[in-house]
């Protein structure tokens, strides 16, 4: 009995001895791991990495009347704060991953024996037991990358000293925060899969919605999702999906956060999603937004900055509203411009010559300049016959229309053929006395045609360039009462034998006078020309550069007629001077640039300068408003769309190039200058017929639904108004009383200034 009772004796001793060397020896290894002893284990998260953890954050590109338009990001995360999450959430991420998140101090000691009991007594398996301050741990530190390394190459004891790394950088997470702090930093950091990553993403990918208002089921959706993002997927896989979304359910009313009828009801709904990933092809603005992109890396390279991780605050000139409206009024016009042109050209090729002659091999040219040829003659090693064969080989695709996306078996010659008979177009408009830009439609749909007829177009202006003739001649003292004959005007041209006269659009000559106003709003080339004999074509380069053309400008004869080519983008800033008082301001489009916690990195003030005087200023807006004042004015059209009216002034010009492949449309009104062009990708595809091919047709009617969209708008507040009119003129634009001056001065060259009294 004595021999039994010291053996029992020493088994219990041994235990014990066994026990407390044991936890000596856990004790020991953690000691060790915490400080990276020998360099055996690898560093852990320094005490500034706690306080200050670095994860990766979507930076923001935002309006000026604070809407996010688009992110940069490679995780795309926005954070939220604790008060922005539904309490659904919150409810159903502790039911499920933590309930006893507010008990434990990061690692959950009863949950672990819990999981062990289960898996080694039961033999059933279970959660791995994390807490979610674990979980967060791991998401922030990622101890099992390159950098948290130890000289330990074990793979088993590497797990291991994974684990312990996560439980000790929970504790001290569980030391530096609050709970509050740490749950919200979780869902903040936590990959939903889809590319959302974040919480705030999350909702807004799967449900179009925000944290603040996600329902019970779709907060137990996300919730389930965390457990294999992929595997639970309501995207990829539904079905698991749902059956994770019951079990977060299950958890909530197992926990008293539903109750029975609650429970009984959602299980059985069915996941219903809004699923959208964000991606610059979808949203608002997006050739604005990626025409920044590349300006945004070269700074943030400049700075030191990541733009797809540091969480910038990119806040823009561009109004949301207008920015809308701009769209739609481009979408609205351009889905009845194509109309009209399959009309035209139906059962025929529109690539032509002058002549209206097809094009020979246009397509087979056209195609050598596209990525698919470059790829194909780089594989084929330039063999001919084997890259056309590769061009004609059909395939499955969505193409673009104007009714949604078509899906088709299309060739890369199929496809080609196919998107060049659609009409393009851009529009871009700009705050006046800012030079802010407001709006900015690059084309008629970023998916399927990146390229950005703002920034990156350029084409003849036609007739939009007529002001620059103009201004040259006020500047140099003529009155917009000045009057000219319409008859023809002969150029020398390079071919001595040869003679340019330029013709008017409808090829006759009226051998009638003509005011300036009268001559540039109905748009009298003959006219034009003229003045440009008068003052020259080098003053008028000189002009159009001083007003914020920078494009090259031929000095020649053909310039009256914009012949040389330009973008909407520096014709609009070229507009608005006359707006803005004579005074050039570069359209800017940044505002400022915030870090993630406010503070202010750049702010941006646009280039201006003094091109013109006030009275010169002033006098081209007289003359541009007679495009909708004068008998036979080309803009007279917006009458019937309801943007001229009561106490408001509007200005324009229509352009119309040869051949009709551009048209084009400029507007002003005393706080908005806008451009608007329209054509083909290629100067041989254009409209037939001057009357439904010009500028006022093509162009001028998106002006149109743009302004009336404006004006209609309660919450833009955009009021018709007055052009503010100088306190003197010293050129006389009543052209009444200038005719009679002219009788009472048989001498004048009708282009000395005079004192005009106030009040006219």
């Amino acid at each position: 009995m004595a021999v039994s009772s010291l053996f029992f004796l020493r088994i219990i001793k041994g235990i014990w001895i066994t026990f407390v060397v044991g936890l000596l020896f856990v004790v020991l290894l953690f000691f060790m791991v915490s400080r990276d002893t020998f360099g055996l284990f690898g560093p852990m998260p320094g005490l500034e990495q706690l306080e200050n953890p670095k994860k990766d954050e979507a930076s923001m590109l935002i309006t000026s009347d604070g809407i996010i338009l688009g992110k940069y990001f490679r995780e795309n995360r926005t954070p939220v704060e604790y008060e922005q999450i539904s309490p659904n959430l919150i409810h159903a991420l502790r039911a499920t991953e933590d309930f006893r998140f507010e008990e434990h101090s990061g690692i959950d000691l009863w949950g672990m024996l819990r999981v062990a009991f289960k898996s080694l007594i039961l033999q059933k398996k279970s959660g791995g037991g994390s807490t979610i301050s674990q979980q967060l741990a791991k998401n922030l530190f990622n101890t099992r990358k390159k950098d948290f390394r130890g000289s330990i190459r074990n793979r088993t004891l590497n797990l291991v000293i994974v684990k312990m790394k996560e439980w000790i950088t929970a504790v001290r997470l569980e030391r530096s925060y609050t709970k509050r702090e740490i749950i919200t930093m979780y869902l903040n950091t936590v990959d939903f899969g889809s590319n959302a990553y974040g919480i705030k993403t999350a909702s807004a990918t799967f449900f179009r919605t925000s944290p603040d208002s996600l329902s019970v089921s779709q907060a137990a959706v996300l919730v389930g999702v965390l457990k294999a993002p992929t595997l639970y997927s309501p995207v990829l896989n539904p079905e698991n999906s749902l059956n994770r979304r019951n079990v977060v359910l299950e958890q909530l009313h197992k926990y008293g956060y539903l109750s029975e009828a609650q429970f009984d009801s959602l299980k059985v709904k069915p996941i219903e999603l809004h699923y959208e990933v964000e991606n610059h092809n979808t949203g608002s603005a997006t050739y604005f937004r990626s025409f920044i992109t590349e300006y945004l890396n070269k700074w943030c390279k400049a700075k030191g900055y990541d733009l797809y991780t540091d969480g910038l605050r990119i806040y823009t000139t561009i109004d949301s509203k207008m920015q809308y409206h701009a769209e739609n009024a481009v979408m609205r016009h351009m889905r009845e411009n194509q109309k009209i042109f399959d009309q035209q050209w139906k059962g025929m090729t529109p690539w032509r010559d002058e002549k209206m002659k097809e094009i020979p091999n246009f397509i087979e040219n056209a195609v050598k300049r596209i990525d698919p040829y470059r790829e194909l003659s780089k594989k084929y090693q330039g063999d001919s016959a084997k890259i056309w064969e590769a061009l004609q080989v059909k395939r499955k695709m969505k193409v673009f229309s104007w009714k949604g996306e078509i899906d088709t078996n299309f060739s890369t010659l199929d496809s080609l053929k196919y998107y060049k008979r659609f009409l393009r177009a851009g529009m871009v408009a700009v705050e006046s006395n800012t030079g802010h830009v407001k709006a900015w439609v690059g084309g008629i749909n970023h998916k399927y045609f990146k390229y950005d007829h703002v920034a990156q177009g350029k084409r003849q202006p036609g007739s939009t360039f007529k002001p620059f003739v103009y201004a040259t001649a006020i500047d140099h003292g003529y009155s917009p009462c000045y009057e000219v004959l319409d008859a023809p005007v002969s150029f020398a041209t390079m071919d001595t034998n040869k003679i340019w006269v330029p013709q008017n659009s409808d090829n006759i000559f009226t051998h009638r006078p003509f005011t300036l106003r009268k001559a540039m709003a109905n748009s009298i080339n003959s006219v034009t020309a003229r003045m440009i004999q008068e003052v020259s074509p080098e003053e008028v380069v000189s002009m159009a550069h001083r007003l914020g053309i920078k494009s090259d400008l031929d000095a020649v004869p053909a310039l009256c007629l914009g012949v040389n080519d330009v973008s909407i983008y520096e014709m609009v800033g070229a507009y608005n001077t006359f707006v803005n008082k004579g005074v050039w301001i570069d359209p800017t489009y940044l505002i400022r640039i915030e870090d993630k916690n406010g503070n202010v990195l750049e702010s941006f003030v646009p280039e201006s300068k003094e091109a013109i005087d006030e009275e010169t200023a002033y006098l081209m807006v007289h003359m541009l408003k007679g495009a909708t004042e004068e008998r036979g004015g080309t803009a007279l059209g917006l009458w019937s769309y309801n943007v001229l009216g009561v106490g408001g002034e509007v200005g324009g010009k229509t352009g119309t190039t040869q051949n009709y492949s551009d048209g084009w449309f400029m507007g002003i009104v005393p706080k908005l200058t806008a451009g608007v062009w329209v054509g083909g990708e290629d100067r041989a595809i254009h409209l037939r017929g001057f009357y439904v091919a010009q500028g006022a047709r093509v162009a001028m009617p998106i002006y149109a639904y743009f302004m009336e969209a404006l004006f209609n708008d309660k919450d833009l507040q955009f009021k018709r108004e007055r052009f503010p009119r100088p306190e003197k003129l010293s050129i006389q634009i009543d052209c009444e009383r200038f005719k009679q001056s002219q009788l009472t001065d048989s001498n004048s060259l009708q282009k000395v200034k005079q004192d005009i009294p106030d009040g006219f």
